[in-house]
Order: C-alpha cells, then sequence, then structure tokens
C-alpha cells in the first residue's frame, strides 16, 4: 500500500543539476582517473534550468536525488547541494562497488520507491536511464540543457557503472 506523504520527484545529479563538463577530461584518459573525476565535483556549476526545476518541483514534491556517484562521495554531494540552495532531500548514492550500468540501478531503485510512494517525474540526463524509465512507465523530464556528454562519460554510465 502506497503511503499518503506528497509524490517524490527524482533528480539525478551530473549533467542534470552539476555541470560537469569542467571533469570530464579525466575520463578520456587510458586509465581514466576515478579519483580526480569525483574529487572535482565540489567545484562543478550549477546547471540553472535543473536547479530551477527541483526548486519549482519542491513545491508540490518531496525530492530525491538519485546519483550514480559512489557512495564515498556523499559528504561533497551533500554540501554541494546545500551551497546551490537546492530542496532538502534524501541522497540514493551507488554503492562503491556496483558497476552495473545505471539505466540499471536506477530503475531498480525507482521501481523500490514506486512500490511505496507517488513518482512524480524523474529528472535525468542519461538517454538510456530515460528511455528505460519510460518502458517502465514513469514519467520522465530528459535533461538535455548540459553541454552533450563526453564520449568517456557515456562510457563511465553505460558499460562501466561509474557514475
Amino acid at each position: 500500500m502506497k503511503e499518503t506523504r506528497r509524490p517524490l520527484a527524482v533528480f539525478d545529479l551530473d549533467n542534470t543539476l552539476a555541470d560537469t563538463a569542467h571533469r570530464q577530461r579525466f575520463l578520456e584518459t587510458r586509465p581514466k582517473d576515478w579519483d580526480a573525476f569525483f574529487d572535482a565535483a565540489p567545484q562543478d556549476p550549477p546547471l540553472a534550468e535543473g536547479v530551477a526545476l527541483a526548486l519549482e518541483a519542491a513545491r508540490d514534491c518531496e525530492v530525491l536525488y538519485l546519483t550514480g556517484r559512489p557512495e564515498r562521495c556523499r559528504q561533497d554531494t551533500l554540501d554541494w547541494l546545500a551551497a546551490q540552495g537546492l530542496p532538502e532531500g534524501r541522497l540514493r548514492m551507488r554503492r562503491d562497488r556496483d558497476r552495473r550500468p545505471a539505466r540499471r540501478t536506477k530503475l531498480e531503485v525507482l521501481r523500490e520507491l514506486a512500490g511505496k510512494r507517488e513518482i512524480r517525474m524523474l529528472v535525468d540526463d542519461d538517454e538510456l536511464v530515460c528511455d528505460d524509465a519510460r518502458r517502465a512507465g514513469f514519467h520522465v523530464v530528459t535533461a538535455r540543457w548540459a553541454a552533450e556528454a563526453s564520449e568517456g562519460l557515456r562510457e563511465a554510465q553505460e558499460r562501466e557503472g561509474r557514475t
């Protein structure tokens, strides 16, 4: 039975709320420099369109942040969200050793959440995540306001299960 609390608005972080363009270079090297990529996340500029949508959604919904960032980045991520003035909300992160594709891990979380709560929307930049969520019946807003993700980032999301 679903709870009667406000519906959820689920937001991705990287390239939805946070502009990762300055750190994608760390994924273009061989081997990829994951430590540098995630260490640079606190310097991400906010993406105005995503921030505005999160603030708007918070009027009617509880905001939940669903990211492929590893759990070890939790405090930096919480500090970044607060510094941007984003709505308070729970943060769901990838377990440190979980290397499944983002579309699988995020859909799993969405289905789990949907068993207890109405999900009003998912906002994400990853086309594969968006496509699978739509097919599963979720209302999806595709975040197309960031610069196009590099091949290194797309590979990290889908094949390497890193973000």
